[in-house]
């Protein structure tokens, strides 16, 4: 992410710095888990895409410093939710907080997260940013309630995936680049192949999660390995799998999918078989395909530095290690 760093830098400090304000509360508590979980080393991907896609509309810096936080604090909050849902107990390489916290805590403050940001989003006063990212929370819960639903589902065909990714993961990335447009002023055109810049980047994004929770480690990964698969959630390098193994295969990966508790041989099984039919493979060119495709939609725009940093951007998503 170099390239970006170069160019936001100064930006996402500002971000960073912005956080404590927004963490503004009566109740310890909210700043304390806020802090503990935002200053956790978070990669920052959907502020610096916000930063960069005003930066290519040349957008105020301000507001998109506001907006940038924002997308953050919902990306935290959904982080905060998820742990809960799926029993996490690592985060970024530490302890989640509702392992630290409880349940409780945890889904009370993704809540003040939340409504935080709505308000935030309110003083900088664009009805057409309000509408993006009502939208993209709301698709956000749609895709993890279809996730719920898919859990364990042994005959999940790709197409049905993808579609989730795209609810669970990539429309918030597709939302923060073209909050970014609306701040600059883009014309239609130029606004919409920004989103679809981001919802290709970010199934591309989460396409490789997918790959990392296969063959990761714990330490660069920063959460724990095969825990997808520990929580019956099939995602693309089981998916190719099972399109291509033998019944008896089959048979096995269920058995290890439907179990209460997943001990180290059961992932090796199951990692076994991944390997042999190339699962991670295949998700790794699928998602360079959705990189290809989302490098496409910078054709609109003019050669310039924050256009390729975006473009480099999109290579960092193929080639990180967590």
């Amino acid at each position: 992410m170099q390239s970006a760093l170069d160019i936001i830098g100064d930006e996402l400090k500002a971000v960073e710095q912005q956080f404590r304000a927004y963490l503004e509360s009566d109740v310890p508590l909210i700043r304390m888990v806020g802090e503990y979980v935002l200053s956790s080393g978070g990669k920052r991907v959907r502020p610096a895409l916000l930063l960069l896609a005003g930066r290519l509309c040349a957008a105020e810096t301000g507001k998109m410093v506001t907006m940038a936080g924002v997308v953050e604090f919902i990306h935290t909050a959904t982080l905060l939710h998820d742990d809960v849902v799926d029993s996490a107990t690592l985060r970024r390489g530490m302890v989640s907080a509702n392992t630290k916290w409880g349940n409780e805590a945890s889904v009370l403050i993704g809540d003040f997260l939340f409504s935080k940001s709505f308000s935030l989003m309110v003083d900088v006063g664009s009805i057409d940013i309000l509408r993006v990212m009502a939208g993209a929370t709301t698709r956000i819960a749609e895709g993890e309630v279809k996730q719920m639903l898919c859990t364990g589902q042994i005959d999940l065909g790709e197409e049905h995936y993808i579609d989730v990714v795209r609810s669970k993961t990539a429309v918030l990335m597709s939302a923060a680049c073209e909050t970014g447009a609306i701040l600059g002023d883009a014309d239609p055109e130029r606004r919409q192949a920004l989103a679809g810049f981001g919802m290709y980047l970010g199934t591309a994004f989460q396409l490789m999660d997918d790959a990392l929770d296969y063959t990761a480690s714990e330490a660069e990964f920063g959460k724990s390995i095969g825990h997808d698969l520990q929580e019956g959630k099939i995602t693309l390098p089981l998916i190719h799998t099972l399109r291509n193994c033998t019944d008896q295969e089959q048979c096995t990966i269920v058995r290890v999918v439907e179990q209460d508790e997943m001990l180290p041989v059961d992932f090796s099984a199951v990692w076994t078989l991944v390997e042999r039919y190339n699962g991670i493979g295949y998700t790794i060119d699928r998602a360079r395909q959705y990189v290809d495709l989302c490098r496409s939609q910078l054709e609109l725009f003019e050669d310039c530095p924050a256009r390729q940093a975006l473009s480099e951007l999109a290579e960092y998503v193929i080639t990180r290690s967590r």
